[in-house]
């Protein structure tokens, strides 16, 4: 690294020569990998869940928890607390299951007496797959309700880590503010919550207005923008003026009352052990 008057010139070829500073400093690394052996706790459900409830983490406990909530058979699950700040996700197996190391991931031993269980990692993966496969909240027909439900779910994937990585990051966890990046990535914050309250102006869901049109595009979206709101994410409320998304306000209020979603965002995490 070449400082002059305190301006960071990026080097030729960049190394790690210092940590890097910030909330996860102890875990960064520009490596992937196991760093250490531990086996993985695994219950007597069906469906083994290993996770922690942050935005990311709660939008399969709101699904889990939703299908509990309508008594779906098969659906039943263990939970596990996989502490990111202290580094678990990076026990050997956990890594075999997310080769990405990062939660949530899950692993269907639905089948376990006649073949391999299913590990599926990536949050928009594991609620795909677990409402395709229980037939609930995803419209399974090639439709346009399937059409919309899909595109909002990609939208989420693809958005969520410019609020999460990018402006969570800058304003809440970096080791100092820093002006560019988070002018940067509030405006693209607020855009986003723009595309959701223009959106949801003629939706109560974001697929529709009915209860049915209610599935995991909500879901996904509102572990994430719905909790940001109300006000439980990064201490930024005022900062982002959530109040005047009125109509994503009125969405999220809506989704928090059920009682399926103030289960998942407290949900009890069992020990890795």
């Amino acid at each position: 690294m070449s400082q002059d008057n305190n301006k960071y010139v990026p080097p030729k070829i960049w190394t790690q020569d210092k940590e890097s500073g910030g909330k996860f400093a102890n875990i960064n690394s520009p490596t992937a990998g196991a760093r250490f052996n531990k086996e993985l706790p695994v219950g007597n459900a069906p469906l083994q869940l290993y996770s922690l409830n942050t935005p990311n983490g709660v939008k399969v406990n709101m699904l889990l928890e939703e299908l509990a909530e309508i008594g779906v058979k098969g659906a039943e699950y263990d939970a596990y607390k996989v502490d990111i700040s202290e580094g678990e996700q990076f026990g050997s197996g956990f890594v075999t299951i997310n080769p990405n190391s990062k939660i949530p991931a899950l692993v269907d031993h639905s089948n376990r007496n006649d073949g391999e269980p299913i590990a599926i990692f990536e949050s928009g993966a594991i609620l795909m797959y677990l409402a395709e496969k229980f037939g609930k909240f995803i419209p399974l027909s090639a439709s346009k309700a399937r059409a919309d439900c899909l595109s909002w779910v990609m939208w989420q994937m693809g958005s969520a880590p410019f609020l999460g990585g990018g402006f969570g990051h800058f304003y809440a966890y970096a080791p100092e503010p820093l002006e560019y990046p988070i002018n940067r990535y509030t405006m693209e914050a607020k855009r986003q919550l723009d595309v959701l309250n223009i959106h949801l102006k003629d939706n109560k869901y974001m697929c529709g207005n009915d209860e049915t049109d209610y599935n995991i595009a909500d879901m996904l979206i509102w572990s994430w923008y719905g909790q940001l709101v109300l006000g439980k994410l990064y201490d930024a409320a005022e900062f982002l003026q959530v109040d005047d998304y009125t109509h994503v306000k009125r969405w999220a209020e809506a989704i928090a009352e059920r009682p399926a979603i103030k289960r998942a965002v407290e949900l009890p995490l069992q020990s890795m052990g």
